[in-house]
C-alpha cells in the first residue's frame, strides 16, 4: 500500500464524496458524474486518482465503466491507524 497516494487521493472532498457514493454499491461513470456540478472530464480525473491509489476498482461492461470500492485498501488504512493507537496506549 502506498499511503502517500492513498492520503493524497482522500484529501480532496470530491473524491471523498465519490467514495461515499460507492459505499452503496457499484456505479458507472455517468451515474457518478450526474451527482456533481462539474465536467465529466473532471470526474474522470478524480476517478483516475482514486484508481491509482487503489481505492476503487473498475470494470468495463459494454459501453460503460463500472466503479466499486476496493475495501482491502481501506482495511489496510484502518489496520495501520489502529496499530498507531495501540502503540500509544501501551
Amino acid at each position: 500500500m502506498k499511503l502517500q497516494n492513498t492520503f493524497q487521493a482522500l484529501s480532496d472532498p470530491t473524491r471523498r464524496a465519490i467514495i461515499s457514493l460507492l459505499q452503496e454499491g457499484e456505479l458507472h461513470a455517468g451515474q457518478i458524474a450526474d451527482q456533481f456540478q462539474t465536467s465529466d472530464a473532471t470526474i474522470s480525473h478524480h476517478l483516475a486518482v482514486l484508481k491509482k491509489a487503489g481505492l476503487i476498482l473498475d470494470e468495463r461492461r459494454g459501453k460503460y465503466i463500472y466503479y466499486e470500492l476496493n475495501t482491502s485498501v481501506l482495511d489496510e488504512i484502518i489496520h495501520w491507524i489502529s496499530s498507531l493507537t495501540r502503540k500509544e496506549s501501551k
